[in-house]
């Protein structure tokens, strides 16, 4: 009996909308408890699809028959047998099309606001790995905020609206997730913007992103804050855009802050850290909203899938905002870090065009959870 696929955009919008789902998870129990698909009403079985091989008799009871039921597995292949099998003991159930590697690479459009003079502010979530970036359009022109590797969700986005690229902007250099910024720059003619403190052993040219600058989109402008704080580097670099939302990169999230241990420069970088937060960021509005580069957990998503909140809001409720004592505060970020991102060393070197894997090795390199911040 053939048994249907349910895709990554199904699931996301099942996350968006609060929607019960049970997953029964065939991948190794490591790599379930490292990574798995997260959604606030969803319930879980984890057993390696070996494990079933012989017959899953075992686990029907385990299995509800009141929610929708979603057999998951790395590439797909193990799910689709589970699956059958299930299907073949008289349950409705679905695999994850393309499995976990295409989760991990699912990017949904979320729309933020309109701005001012025309025009519009975009988030692409990308759910599986908690990566967020940005499309800033106005009057016919767009500008791209920390990219990921998947450039032709951009492209296509882009066109389907009428929008010419001219801007790409990556915030810091990236050690989680691999940037596109480049690419869509090359393929479109667009500028690229790179902090020049991050791009010391870059291998190519880039226009350097530094404080005070004004860069316009169309009727829109961006201000350029360059805070010198480690989210994950020393070049970590903040924009205004259209005096109302604050792209604050890997410095500050909804939930959290920026790790500042992945160039290995925490104990120097902290100080700075602390400065950008405690001091530069309550010089700013706390009317902005903050659209952070990353999110940590599956609460910080509003209930319309997007990440984002009032910069004061975030001074009132985020822990890493609120510890008095320097001490205490170094020792958050410095001690008793989260695993550090898979491959991130290889991925630093990829985003400096030091090295050039190939499609699958991007892949591999990118596969797992968001690791970016501490909280």
């Amino acid at each position: 009996m053939a048994v249907k696929a349910m895709t990554s955009k199904e699931v996301t919008r099942k996350v968006f909308d609060k929607e019960a789902l049970f997953i029964l998870d065939v991948r190794n129990e490591a790599d379930f408890q490292d990574w798995k698909i997260e959604g606030e009403n969803f319930g879980y079985l984890n057993i390696p699809y070996f494990e079933l091989l012989d017959g899953v008799e075992e686990i029907l009871g385990s299995i509800p028959s009141d929610k929708d039921v979603l057999v998951v597995c790395a590439k797909e292949g193990s799910s689709i047998m589970i699956a059958e099998m299930l299907s073949e003991q008289g349950l409705n159930v679905s695999y994850l099309q393309g499995g976990m590697k295409a989760w991990s690479e699912h990017l949904e459009p979320v729309k933020i606001g309109d701005l001012r003079d025309g025009g519009e502010i975009y988030q692409f979530v990308r759910i599986g790995k908690g990566c967020l970036s940005y499309m800033v359009i106005s009057n016919g022109e767009a500008a791209i905020i920390d990219s990921t590797r998947l450039t032709a969700i951009y492209l296509d986005f882009a066109k389907e609206i009428g929008a010419t690229i001219t801007h790409v902007f990556d915030t810091h250099l990236h050690a989680d997730h691999i940037s596109g910024g480049r690419i869509i720059a090359e393929t479109t003619g667009a500028t690229y913007w790179l902090p020049p403190k991050d791009a010391t052993e870059v291998t190519f040219e880039y226009s350097p992103l530094e404080g005070g600058n004004t860069v316009t989109i169309g009727n829109t402008a961006i201000d350029i804050h360059a805070l010198y704080s480690p989210g994950h580097t020393i070049g970590s670099t903040s924009f205004v855009v259209d005096s109302s939302y604050l792209l604050s990169g890997d410095i500050l999230f909804i939930d959290s802050i920026g790790r500042p241990d992945l160039a290995g420069m925490a104990e120097d970088w902290v100080a700075d850290l602390r400065e950008s937060l405690y001091t530069r960021y309550r010089e700013l509005s706390e009317e902005l909203i903050v659209l952070p580069a990353h999110f940590m957990i599956i609460e910080e998503l509003n209930e319309d899938g997007s990440v984002a909140k009032n910069l004061g809001a975030l001074f009132a409720e985020n822990h890493g905002l609120n510890i008095e004592d320097e001490n205490e505060f170094r020792k958050l970020v410095t001690e008793n870090l989260p695993p550090q991102p898979n491959a991130y060393q290889e991925i630093r070197q990829t985003n400096m065009g030091k090295i050039t894997p190939n499609e699958e090795e991007q892949r591999e390199m990118e596969i797992g959870p968001n690791r970016c911040a501490v909280r």
